[in-house]
């Protein structure tokens, strides 16, 4: 799953995918500076349509990071390559995408303590839900395709 991404430029990645990255170095990078991520990121999730995934990506992100086996380390944000730990979220929230539940669920119990990855789980489900809603073809993730609603946004 990961390997899809791994050490790969990030304009490689679709649009869906190059926000996620962006929205995921953007929160630990406001979390790591003791700032507010959902309000460091609001502006970004507004201008394509999709606050409404806001909520869950915080929570999604929060529960990752506090209840995390280990800490993932994230690149910062002008990084151009995906690092490891950014290829194994890319991959989980591909198959959140995908409808691939079990498999994103046990990755998620590989990097998270037991009970936090059904409240992850439904988080990452949740913000992809409102990420499709919003026009972004999550399930075209590595493919660095756009569908006709991410081009024209």
């Amino acid at each position: 799953m990961m390997y899809a991404f791994v050490d790969r430029p990030v304009d490689s990645l679709c649009n869906g995918g190059r926000f996620l990255l962006w929205a995921m170095r953007g929160w630990v990078a406001a979390a790591g500076r003791g700032q507010c991520p959902p309000l460091l990121l609001h502006r970004g999730f507004v201008a394509v349509d999709a606050p409404g995934a806001l909520p869950d990506f915080h929570v999604a992100m929060a529960l990752l990071g506090g209840d995390a086996v280990q800490t993932l380390q994230l690149a910062p944000l002008p990084c151009l390559q995906i690092s490891e730990d950014e290829a194994i979220l890319l991959g989980l929230w591909r198959d959140f995408s995908l409808g691939h539940v079990a498999n994103a669920r046990a990755t998620l119990a590989l990097l998270a303590e037991g009970e936090s990855v059904g409240p992850i789980a439904k988080a990452m489900g949740a913000a992809i839900d409102r990420l499709v809603a919003a026009g972004f073809d999550m399930s075209a993730l590595a493919a660095g395709a756009m569908t006709h609603q991410e081009s024209s946004k």
